[in-house]
């Protein structure tokens, strides 16, 4: 599920790289600007009519109104769930037009380091912006008690696999199959991969590439905004920081699959995913991330352009 998760918000990130050519740190932030936009919609209708609509807006800051209370999960409030990740995909959208027409695109032309620092500049601002208008408290967000789980036996155990955890899988590769066939069966999806080739030639040739940098964000910033409400909803909890703990796992998922493959940033994901959570079973759980980055190092000494070499059309 972690790695699910990962992977769908590494696309975003190595679509942004690929064609416009800088590593955007700002990401991190735009995935919990998705999740807290989704949430406050499904808290909205989860809770009308039983709490303050202020407080449910807001995701209960300041322990007003509490997720569990309001009974949140895709079981027992499922338009609700529906709408709020629907509403996290389209209001991220709208958050990486904006910053791309106001801040990015007048410093377009000066080069990857400038949009790099710039792009700092952005997180910075998104994740402070955030806690000025819903606080720095974290808060459950479900029902955890009421989410009906299925318990599956594999070999010398039992694996327990809960609502949430179904939900987001069937989310997840939905997506990541809407964007290879986007990709590989769209005329968007082949300008998309001539611009990423080579920008210049895609210019010539007659590609409006403007347009193929807008689709970008549109398409990068809907994976990367359900990717943070699909987070949460799957964890439980949700808190101003959690976009900024995930990006270094999202940028390790890119590195290792191959930067600028779309295919390589899921693969990616999958397998820094698994290595932090399986981890734990042999090492303490606050090492588990270190493996994950281990286990990257340890590829790319054997495969240095990544799982995917790097390949930059899909």
């Amino acid at each position: 599920m972690r790695g699910l998760i990962i992977g769908l918000a590494s696309i975003g990130l190595s679509m942004t790289y690929s064609i416009l050519n800088f590593a955007n740190f700002a990401h991190g932030d735009y995935l919990t600007s998705g999740a807290f936009s989704g949430w406050a919609v499904t808290y909205l209708l989860a809770g009308l009519g039983e709490a303050n609509v202020g407080s449910l807006l807001l995701v209960g800051a300041g322990g007003s109104v509490f997720g569990g209370t309001l009974g949140v999960g895709i079981t027992t409030s499922p338009i609700a769930v529906i709408a709020g990740m629907i509403f996290a995909g389209v209001g991220t959208v709208a958050l990486a037009l904006f910053i791309d027409r106001f801040v990015y695109r007048p410093v377009r032309d000066e080069g990857g380091i400038t949009l790099l620092i710039t792009s700092v500049g952005v997180a910075f601002a998104l994740r402070y912006l955030i806690v000025f208008v819903f606080g720095t408290d974290v808060r459950g967000t479900t029902a955890a008690g009421s989410v009906p789980e299925l318990s599956m036996f594999v070999i010398d155990g039992s694996v327990k696999i809960n609502a949430h955890d179904i939900t987001l899988a069937v989310v997840a590769v939905g997506l990541m199959l809407g964007v290879h066939l986007l990709l590989q069966r769209t005329k968007l999806g082949k300008a998309m991969r001539a611009m990423s080739d080579n920008e210049d030639l895609a210019r010539i040739t007659g590609i409006p590439t403007e347009q193929v940098v807008r689709a970008t964000w549109i398409i990068g910033g809907g994976l990367t905004g359900v990717a943070g409400y699909m987070f949460v909803l799957w964890k439980g909890t949700l808190g101003f920081n959690d976009g900024w703990l995930l990006l270094l796992l999202i940028f390790a998922a890119v590195i290792l699959g191959g930067i600028g493959s779309i295919y390589g940033a899921i693969g990616g994901g999958l397998i820094i995913g698994l290595t932090a959570s399986m981890s734990v079973i042999w090492i303490p759980s606050e090492f588990g991330r270190a493996a994950a980055f281990m286990v990257m190092i340890v590829i790319l000494l054997f495969k240095p352009q990544g799982i995917f070499s790097g390949r930059t059309t899909a």
